[in-house]
């Protein structure tokens, strides 16, 4: 069964969210989805300055079986990008919620969490 971390938040298209200090989170996908993709060769992450809409692709994940879009959780500004996934994009295989983080958001509206799904209802979702 997939690791589901109950202090994070998730989308139904398996992005996790994590907090990072004030207005700010951290994104990337969760242990459920790279297990479904298998394994992961490249990632394409936006620019650090880049702005999305909640649910906006901003970036692709491409491993052996699909390419996949990435989507924006909440709306905000990438404020830093997992740059070690450049060199090493397996880390979202081996490490999806610590070292295969993906991006770093600056939220622009914090009531748009309210909208993600705790850890109950994604286990749900994926069981």
């Amino acid at each position: 069964m997939a690791n589901v971390p109950t202090d994070l938040k998730y989308t139904e298209e398996h992005e996790y969210v994590k907090s990072a200090g004030t207005n700010e989170v951290v994104v990337g996908i969760t242990d459920y989805a790279q297990g479904e993709l298998g394994d992961v060769v490249f990632v394409e992450l936006p620019k650090v300055g880049s702005s999305y809409r909640r649910m906006d692709s901003f970036g692709t994940i491409e491993a052996v079986k699909a390419v996949s879009e990435l989507y924006s959780p909440v709306s905000g500004e990438v404020v830093a990008i997992n740059e070690a996934l450049d060199a090493n994009p397996a880390l979202v295989n081996t490490d999806p919620y610590g070292e295969g983080w993906m991006i770093r958001l600056r939220v622009d509206d914090a009531s748009e969490l309210d909208s993600l799904l705790n850890a109950a209802a994604y286990e749900g979702k994926i069981s």
